[in-house]
């Protein structure tokens, strides 16, 4: 497998306040360009997420079209519910093994 080459982003002007405001969050030993990248990769990730919700959306808003099937709300929001507890079990017992 062959290794892709870096490229360079290209260079954003901003005003001065702007980034006067960004240098004030650097972290300590964090560079401005690891800053950059690691917001553009948040970025990124973000509206993958997004956009993936969106087609789950749309697929079962055509899928109730197609088919007239639904469920009641209270079905789901009590599915979603048992979902969230369990993995906050599961969280919880992994916390309390690393102890």
């Amino acid at each position: 497998m062959m290794a892709m080459k870096t490229a360079i982003l290209p260079q954003v002007r901003v005003q001065p306040e702007l980034r006067a405001d960004l240098e004030a969050v650097l972290r300590k030993g964090e560079t401005l360009s690891e800053f950059v990248e690691a917001t553009v990769r948040s970025a990124v990730e973000y509206r993958r997420v997004q956009a993936e919700f969106l087609a789950r959306g749309e697929a079962a808003w055509q899928k109730y079209r197609r088919t007239g099937t639904s469920h009641p709300a209270k079905q789901v929001i009590g599915e979603l519910r048992d979902m969230l507890d369990a993995k906050r079990k599961q969280l919880k017992a992994k916390s309390t093994r690393r102890r």
